[in-house]
């Protein structure tokens, strides 16, 4: 009985340590790179406000807002995140909003998995097949991936601006599956994380072209 009541205490332990954490997003622990970032209240939660720095022309760069001292290789990040176009928005945007993980000190490595909310409900299949979107900075963006491995970094799933998206992305060694508002089944399943399974460095809220990006409510497990 004494041994049982050990092991059920460890296994309790262990799946608290396992449990995500909440991440505060106040301003000491957030760094912007290539962005323009505020912190804001939306639908009466906190927020942070994201977008592109005008002066980054091209797409699948790193401009996010890194999560300080968050040094994440395997586990779980789970975001809130909500779009809308900029005024001054080109007519390519698409709402581009996501999650950069492994990014290194200089901003020169990371993965990432955005979403492209305009084109979940696209009166078009071909863009509806492009709403998920993964890549590798700096050798693997969207264009190559696209060109290389057509439909293989990309994937379909209901979505729209102007609301709350929840994405959850699991990521373990060379996989990463990005879990959609609460799915049991992944929307998205890679592989093949192109910098490998050693890569690890922090988690980066990220935005492109066109895109006034929203964030809240992160949580962190590894």
């Amino acid at each position: 009985m004494k041994r049982f009541l050990i092991a059920c205490i460890s296994v309790c332990l262990y799946s608290i340590s396992l449990s995500a954490q909440d991440f505060a997003l106040t301003k000491e622990k957030l760094e912007a790179v290539a962005v323009v970032m505020s912190l804001e209240t939306l639908d009466k939660k906190p927020v942070v406000k994201v977008s592109k720095d005008p002066a980054m022309t091209m797409a699948d760069e790193p401009t996010y807002v890194k999560l300080k001292g968050t040094d994440f290789k395997d586990g779980t990040i789970e975001v809130s995140v909500l779009s809308r176009l900029l005024p001054t928005a080109p007519e390519t945007a698409r709402g581009f909003i996501g999650i950069a993980f492994r990014a290194n000190g200089d901003n020169s490595k990371f993965e990432c998995i955005y979403v492209r909310p305009t084109n979940g409900r696209a009166n078009d299949q071909v863009r509806r097949n492009h709403s998920i979107q993964y890549f590798s900075y700096p050798d693997f963006k969207f264009d190559r991936l696209r060109k290389e491995a057509p439909e293989r970094y990309e994937s379909y799933a209901d979505m729209g601006l102007n609301e709350w998206i929840k994405m959850k992305i699991v990521v373990k060694g060379t996989e990463a599956k990005l879990f959609l508002n609460n799915n049991k089944e992944p929307a998205l399943i890679v592989n093949d994380l192109k910098h490998g399974a050693d890569l690890s460095g922090a988690i980066a809220l990220y935005v492109d072209n066109g895109t006034e990006g929203y964030f809240a409510d992160v949580k962190i497990s590894k």
